[in-house]
Order: structure tokens, then sequence, then C-alpha cells
């Protein structure tokens, strides 16, 4: 459990999380106008008269969005709302150019209800943390603050784009039930799951680095043991796990302060300054009476049959929980089902290279992990990936992974060799392993004539070491296997050397 000490108490942290997901769709939510938005496209090049409310105008709702708005609920195990509106949510800013975003109202059915997503709790068990609704909005347009140095600009390309805000609940009238995050791990671990489901159903990039995921993170604090939950406070666009957790850290700590010496947390709304790694209010948060919630007059309600949502459910791909799953009754553990899930293309690349022989996984799973992942300047698994189904594969495959460990497993080199191997792989070394092997002269020794020769040269040349063996120092078991090792260059096997040798000095 996540706590934070106090002067007199441990207090615990409460976080509810809003994200908002860009839907992928050619056209925008409500007009034809091209949604990939991208930071590249010059401004406001993307922009129909719809987006910019010019009069007479009349939106009209994407159909794909609706699927892929279905198709994201379907993932987060939610309900399908059969009928749900459309309604204008007032506020003037200047990167809204109609003055009011068209939402779907919190106080009514969304177009995605209850649901769940589970994650591994920092009790390092399965927790599941529940949603409370997910709705279908406009995106807003950009500021640009920086182009001019008296003036903000505004880019409308990103205006009216499909968003999906997907929303986490909190039970107030349980108390007890721990199925809301409590801590920044919980958070970031949370946030990982909605985006790997939002990718791996193709609804959206949920790429935080270029805005097409976003979250609004709710904090508030109690003290250990309190059922009562207290005031939040929302810290808005946050765009970084790493932002996310300090912000969720940063904040829990100034309300305690504020706690402690007698005041009172106000619900407000926060702004997160990066270079500081501080929270400071923006204003005070806004209700939904605020806004002014109205039925938007120009949509009809929205309907959705329940033979549309079987339709839809049909064409769903595994999603990362049940790859997860399927990857542990290979034989791995959870922490490594869990890395190889963290992206579809890893999961992707891992089935290529295990094709289907169980008896690879774990060898497979421990070379990604262990050497795969700790070379990110010389691999970029996307593009392998990518290249691998093109048939024009760079550096590594999958297919060069798998010949690799099976090398290992048919006692073709042995494991020093094979990094060796690897290393060249990834240095871009043409060819497959058995090639770079047959390049390089690096096939391992399993004749037990040659390495019975060495070995004897090695204990021969040594006496001394083999009377202190003898006597009970059988650490020097090593110093003869190196040996052995080094006078035949690193080929012989290396279990048949440590077999010969304990044979020999027993």
């Amino acid at each position: 459990m996540f706590t934070i000490k106090g002067k007199t108490t441990d207090w615990e942290v409460v976080i509810g999380l809003e994200t908002h997901i860009e839907v992928l769709s050619k056209s925008k939510l409500f007009s034809g106008a091209s949604a990939d938005y991208n930071p590249s496209v010059s401004p406001n090049t993307q922009v129909s008269m719809v987006d910019v409310a010019m009069p007479g105008m009349l939106p009209v709702l994407n159909e794909y969005c609706v699927e892929q708005a279905i198709r994201m609920g379907l993932g987060l195990n939610a309900e399908i709302s059969r009928r749900s509106r459309f309604a204008r949510k007032q506020y003037f800013y200047p990167d809204l150019p109609q003055g009011y975003q068209i939402s779907q109202p919190a106080e009514e059915p969304p177009i995605v209800g209850r649901g769940w997503v589970e994650i591994i709790g920092d009790d390092g068990q399965h927790k599941k943390i529940l949603i409370e609704r997910a709705h279908l909005e406009q995106d807003a347009g950009k500021l640009k603050h920086d182009v001019h140095p008296t003036k903000s600009f505004a880019d409308y390309n990103r205006t009216g784009v499909a968003l999906l805000e997907i929303v986490t609940y909190l039970d107030t009238k349980n108390p007890d039930n721990n199925s809301y995050i409590t801590s920044p791990d919980e958070a970031e671990r949370y946030l990982r799951e909605i985006r790997e489901i939002a990718r791996a159903l193709g609804v959206s990039k949920a790429n935080m680095e270029e805005g097409s995921m976003r979250a609004d993170v709710n904090v508030s604090v109690r003290p250990v043991g309190d059922k009562n939950f207290r005031t939040r406070t929302e810290t808005k666009n946050m765009v970084s796990f790493k932002f996310i957790k300090n912000a969720i850290e940063y904040e829990a700590r100034r309300q305690i302060e504020i706690y402690e010496n007698g005041g009172k947390v106000s619900q407000d709304t926060m702004r997160y300054n990066q270079s500081e790694g501080t929270t400071s209010v923006m204003r005070s948060k806004e209700d939904a009476l605020d806004y002014r919630y109205f039925p938007d007059p120009d949509l009809l309600p929205l309907e959705i049959s329940e033979e549309t949502i079987e339709k839809i459910r049909k064409t769903l791909p595994e999603l990362p929980a049940a790859t997860r799953e399927r990857f542990i009754k290979m034989g791995l553990n959870e922490y490594d089902a869990a890395r190889l899930t963290e992206t579809t293309d890893i999961s992707k690349w891992f089935d290529a290279a295990v094709d289907g022989k169980t008896e690879r996984a774990k060898p497979i799973a421990n070379w990604m992990i262990s050497e795969l992942f700790a070379h990110p300047e010389n691999w970029d698994i996307k593009n392998a990936v990518d290249a691998s189904e093109q048939g024009t594969a760079r550096i590594i495959t999958p297919e060069n992974l798998a010949e690799l460990v099976d090398m290992i497993s048919a006692s073709e080199i042995n494991g020093k060799q094979a990094k060796e191997i690897f290393i060249k792989m990834l240095d871009g070394e043409q060819g497959t392993p058995k090639e770079i092997a047959d390049r390089f002269g690096m096939k391992q020794i399993t004749d037990t004539g040659a390495i019975e020769k060495a070995v004897d040269e090695i204990i021969a040349a040594n006496p001394s070491q083999v009377e202190q063996y003898k006597s009970g120092k059988t650490g020097l078991l090593g110093f003869f296997v190196g040996g052995v090792m080094k006078a035949t260059s690193g080929k012989a096997n290396p279990a048949v050397v440590n077999e010969m040798i304990r044979k020999k000095l027993a």
C-alpha cells in the first residue's frame, strides 16, 4: 500500500483519472475534414466550415467514430448504452471557435457505461479498476504561445477530432471496495493498459508524446484507515507518465500539508509546472452546472442495436490481458508476460519468434528482455516487425532469434558464442545466425576427444590447484573450466567440460 508519512499520521492517496484518447478515423466526429491530426501539417489546413461554426453549418455524426467507441467499450469490459445523446457544453476559450463543445452530458447515460480494467496492484495481486463511463466528444484546437513574442496563435486543425474520454469510478457508497487507483505506480499501470487496449483494437494511436492520449488527474488524500473521501483537485492535460506520477505525489503532499496545518483543501483545477515538478491553482473546479449543458438541437439521439454491438464484438482481436494469460500458459512468469505485452508490436514479435514451439518461449523471452530491450539505440521493434512482414528485415528478425535459440538448444553454439553472434546482428552484420557462425568460425566443439585432450593438459599444468581442489576447495572448478575454454577459444561445450573435469578430479 502506498502511503505518505505525515507529522502525526500516515496518509493514503485516492486517485481518479479522466483519460482522453483521440479516435482513429479518416474524418472528424461531426465533419468531413481530415482527422489525421499531425503537428507537422500547416496550421488551419484541415478545417471545415462545421469545425469553426460558420452560420448554417450542421454537424453530421461520423458512424465509424461511434463504432470505434463501441470497440473500446467492449475492450474495457463495459456496458454499451442502447440510447445516448449529445449535448452542448458551454465554455468560451480561443481554442474552441464554436463557443461550445459537443459532448455527452455526465448526468445521462453515455455511449459506454460501467466497465473495468485489470492491472497488477502494488501488492503484486491482480486488481480491477472500475470505469464509470466513456463518452464521445469533440477535441479543441491548439494554442501556440511560442511563435511570436507578444501574440498567441490558434491552430484549428485538431478542432472537431473525435475524443473518447474514459473516466474511472469511485464507489463512494462502498468505501471498502478497493477498486480505484491508490498510488502513482498504479496510475501508470492503468494508463499503460488503456493505451495498449486502444492500440490493440486500432481505436487510437494513444501516443502521449503527440497528444493523442492525455489525462486529467484527480487527487485527494485521507488518513490511513479513514473511510471518508475528501475534497479532490484536478490537474489538467497531463501528457507524460513521469509527469503524472510526479504530479500525484506533489499534489498529495501539498494537500497533506494543508490538512496538517489546520486548513481545508478547495476543489480546484490545477496546472502542472514541468520545470519545477509542482502543481499550482489555475481556477476553481467547474461543476456540470457551470457548463450549462443542453441537448444539441442539431443531433438526434444515438440509438445502437444489439446486432451492431455483436457484429463489432466478433471483430475484436486478442487483448493484452488475454495475451499475458496465454504467455503465462507457455511457461513465462507474470513479469516476463507483462514486459512482452507492453505493446502489441512486442507481443507480435514474440509470437513470431516462438512460432508455436512453446519450448522456445522462455529462452526467447529471456533474450528479448535482457538483450533486445537493453539495446534500444540499435533495435527498433516496430520497424523490425514491419520489415519482417515485408521480407525486407534489417538488423534482427523474430526468425533470427528463433534460429539462435535453436542453435543453443542443439549444442551447435554455447552461450558466449550466441552472445557474440547476437551483438554482430545488432551491429548490422548480414546473414542468419548460422551464416554468421560459419563466417566467424563460431561452432561449438562437441568432440569429446578434443575436449578431453584440453582438459588433461590443463590438469597436468596445474598440480597445485589439483591438490587444493581435492582437499576441498571445489570453487577451483571454475579455474579449470576457464582454462579449457581459453585453450579451445571458447568453443568447447561448457556442460561437457564441467562434467569431464569433475570426473577426472574425483
